[in-house]
Formats: structure tokens, sequence, C-alpha cells
């Protein structure tokens, strides 16, 4: 299995993510949405970067689960409330990935949402892993 990141020099500098991956492998492990859910199921977290925290986290013990690591996840989409506030959060929240699931970043993208399932949470994440 590989992941190849791929960063032209003719797009702006990748920050955070990569701006393609090429994935080869045997295994495609689909990863439903996570948010700050405990494992009672309360959110967690009054901010964005706690609640990113736990949902990467919760995202991250999927993988596992799957036999995945954080170094398999291809892509990645991330659906803020506040996409200003996620802007302004940033080097926390990077810093979190770095922490969680280190340098090899997925392809990502950050969307805007008006709510997301549970009126509280004001992050969830999703993506895709490829697997030996």
């Amino acid at each position: 299995m590989s992941l190849d990141r791929l960063n032209p020099a003719e797009l702006s500098p990748a920050t955070g993510f990569s701006h393609a991956v090429v994935a080869s492998g045997s295994r495609v492990v689909f990863l439903a949405g996570q948010t700050a859910l405990d494992a009672e199921g309360k959110v967690t977290g009054g901010t964005l970067p706690e609640q990113f925290e736990q949902a990467l986290g919760n995202l991250l013990t999927a993988l596992r689960a799957a036999g995945g690591t954080p170094a398999d996840l291809a892509r990645v989409t991330v659906y803020a409330t506040d996409v200003a506030d996620y802007r302004a959060h940033a080097r926390e929240l990077g810093a979190v990935w770095k922490r969680l699931a280190g340098r090899d970043y997925p392809a990502m993208a950050v969307i805007g949402t008006v709510r997301l399932w549970d009126e509280e949470c004001l992050v969830e994440l999703d993506g895709f892993a490829v697997l030996p």
C-alpha cells in the first residue's frame, strides 16, 4: 500500500493538507462523520479546538478499529459551523492534528455548514483511508 502526496509547484503552498493523494492498496475504509461525542454520546468541549480534538480522536479510533493508522488517511473533510472561527484557530487545530495524526496530511477540505446533527457540535470530520 502506498499514499503518494502531491503538491505541485504551480499551486499555492499546501499548509496542513495535500493537494492530491494517489492511493494504491487493497482495502478502502470509509469513515463516518465524527463529532465531539464521548463514549456515552455526550458532546464534550465548549470550544472549537476542544471539539476538534475529540472529533479527530474519534475518527482515528474508528480508523484503528479497521486496522489503519493516521498515515493511511487519503481524504478528510471538515465541516465547521463557523469557518471564520476555524481559520482563527488554524494554528491550534494544526497542532492538535500533528499531535494526534502526525505530519502526513491527506487531501482535505473545510466546508461551512449551518449546523450539525447535534446542535452543540461545532465541527465534524469524515474521510477515507487506504489500507494494504
